[in-house]
């Protein structure tokens, strides 16, 4: 791990404005030329619990959050010493993860106990946020309105803290102030000010010296590009939007909602529709009458949402629907489990969303690019193949922040799929009609000549019910065949990737948002004890690719399955297609994702005593 990666977290009761302060101090800082990781915990309730954010600053891309925290950003004083008046919290406070020389800036009406610190290896820095605050709001004439804007002690927190990291607090403000135009223009020429009242404060009166600053490689001029800092949510619905998404259904439901929303901010400006259904049962029905209808549309919910949603795909699997795509956004189960927290708990789920056998796609990406291509691609699938798409995601692939000088988005192509044209000779229209690949041509609803019936019973070439044996197993193979088509046509790179070298020492194993860690943690351990490593990412899940997988994991030394769940789903499917057991798991249960220092210790701990199954979890009591 690079010694100059810097954390900076910001902790403070659940709707205090956190995710604000956060994102405007991330932007900062990659304005002036840094990248950033960034990812939220908060609570499932809505008000009050504590919540933080975690920033992770390099010179360098990173994947993944750190335990190690350099600076803490307190806006109550449960950030810092945890909660003693609840029996268990198994938080003790942000204190404990300071690193030696690490500071903490907090409010100076904090009267913070020294016996609770613990800590002498740390420094503390008392800001008078409220006085700040009330000098601000002095020189604006808007004294008045000190109940109504006390929110911008938040920002005189940031901007303290930008003098403890020796960081330039012009880049804070510019942001601050782009934040705030037309008539609330004053608002950010008033929060500009706060942050550098903060900044000023810390200046005279406690001066430098931090062991861990940051400083901007570019300034305001201009004359560098500006990267984009992007959350998994907004590379997603980039995605859609792209592929021409025409609907997208959806009832609230943590963590898919922040996606329909910001796809409702945007639909005018794309000609789209983004409905809010009274529950999951209407909004997957609805998304499939509208595929039927030949329009590009999608759904996007969790876990229990997507168990009301069972019935109404294996409608469109019977049917042969071009889609829907639907978008699982996991999160801690079982029932609603833990809202707001990290799980790969609903792979197997995924595999089988339906009673009976059902053809249905299935795809995990893993980083905001990943999430953008699987985002469009799996439109052109759902039309290609005629078959409902599932793109799994999750709680940490929504919310986290990347640093990103581009998405690439060209060299696109729309796929409809086979479509339906009258020929003239006067033949019925069959829409189920057997063919040598199994895809019939669809007619779009209006079409002159093709009316076609369609029905959940099982039903012959023509759309008319039949219990026919001879149809039925025509049928059947028909549907199934598709994912044997679709797993001969869609593109290697498109199931898996291998980084590093083929015969490297240890191989990991693993899917979706465990990506990040594990590409981070390869990067420190590559080369110790004179090891090399590889890493395979399983990207297409269903179909499965089960000969490239067999092939990689036949060659590999040593294999090492990294999952956020308690059965280590992957590694029962692996074994599942291919007869391979992988030979070591490290499964994490907590609903958090890996930071980089559990996984490096959790692979070292297998490395060194040879354990088949080895838990972290660096946040449990």
């Amino acid at each position: 791990m690079d010694h100059q990666d810097v954390t900076w977290l910001i902790g403070g009761p659940q709707g205090g404005g956190i995710n604000v302060s956060a994102e405007s101090f991330a932007r900062a800082i990659v304005r002036g030329g840094l990248r950033v990781f960034a990812n939220i915990e908060y609570h499932s309730n809505i008000m009050g619990e504590h919540s933080y954010y975690r920033v992770r600053v390099s010179e360098h891309d990173r994947h993944s959050i750190l335990d190690r925290v350099n600076l803490v950003v307190a806006l109550d004083e449960e950030t810092l010493v945890g909660e003693p008046h609840v029996k268990f919290t198994g938080f003790p406070g942000h204190l404990t993860e300071l690193v030696p020389g690490g500071a903490a800036v907090y409010d100076a009406a904090i009267k913070l106990d020294p016996a609770r610190v613990k800590r002498d290896d740390i420094k503390l820095y008392p800001v008078p946020y409220q006085e700040i605050l009330r000098q601000t709001l002095r020189e604006f004439d808007k004294e008045d309105q000190l109940s109504r804007l006390r929110v911008m002690m938040n920002t005189i927190a940031v901007g303290a803290s930008l003098a403890v990291l020796d960081y330039d607090v012009a880049l804070f403000a510019d942001v601050l102030r782009e934040s705030f135009k037309g008539r609330r223009r004053d608002v950010g020429e008033m929060n500009a000010r706060a942050a550098t009242l903060g900044f000023e404060y810390v200046r005279q009166n406690f001066g430098n010296g931090f062991a861990y600053p940051i400083h901007a490689k570019a300034s305001l001029n201009g004359q560098h590009a500006r990267p984009m800092l992007i959350r998994g949510m907004h590379a997603c619905a980039f995605g859609k939007i792209k592929a021409g998404l025409a609907i997208q259904t959806y009832y609230p439901i943590s963590p898919a909602t922040d996606e329909s929303v910001f796809l409702e901010s945007q639909q005018r400006n794309y000609d789209m529709v983004v409905v809010q259904t009274e529950d999951e049962i209407s909004a997957i029905n609805m998304a499939v009458g509208a595929a039927h209808a030949g329009v590009r549309v999608a759904t996007s919910t969790s876990g229990p949402g997507a168990s009301l949603m069972i019935e109404g795909i294996g409608f469109a699997s019977i049917t042969e629907a071009p889609g829907p795509v639907l978008f699982l956004w996991q999160r801690g189960g079982p029932s609603t489990g833990l809202p707001t927290r990290e799980e790969q708990g609903d792979l197997r789920f995924a595999m089988q969303l339906a009673h009976g056998e059902s053809p249905h796609i299935v795809v995990a990406p893993a980083d905001p690019q990943e999430i953008f291509d699987d985002s469009f691609e799996s439109f052109n699938w759902a039309d290609r193949y005629q078959m409902p798409v599932v793109v799994v995601v999750d709680k940490y692939l929504s919310t986290a922040h990347w640093t990103l000088d581009e998405l690439k988005t060209s060299g696109l192509t729309i796929d409809r799929g086979v479509l339906w044209h009258a020929n003239g000779d006067g033949g019925k229209y069959l829409r189920y009609a057997f063919t040598e690949n199994g895809i019939s041509p669809r007619a779009i609803p209006g079409q002159e000549g093709g009316i076609f019936w369609s029905t959940t019973d099982e039903h012959d070439p023509e759309g008319h019910i039949t219990e026919d044996a001879t149809n039925r197993i025509k049928m059947m193979e028909k549907r199934m065949g598709k994912l044997d088509l679709a797993a001969r046509e869609i593109p290697a790179d498109r199931k898996l990737r291998l980084y590093g070298p083929a015969d490297a020492d240890v191989t990991i194993v693993g899917w979706g948002s465990t990506k990040g860690s594990i590409l981070d943690a390869l990067a420190e351990l590559d080369g110790r004890n004179g090891l090399s490593w590889n890493y395979l990412q399983i990207r297409l899940l269903r179909p499965f690719p089960t000969e490239e997988v067999a092939a990689i994991l036949r060659r590999a030394k040593r294999t090492i399955l990294v999952e956020n769940n308690y059965t280590c789903q992957l590694g029962n499917l692996i074994r599942e297609a291919t007869g391979i057991s992988v030979d070591h798991e490290i499964p994490k249960y907590d609903g958090r994702p890996f930071s980089q220092e559990e996984l490096v210790e959790a692979l070292g701990k297998v490395l060194e005593t040879g354990e088949h199954r080895v838990f972290v979890s660096h946040l449990s009591a």
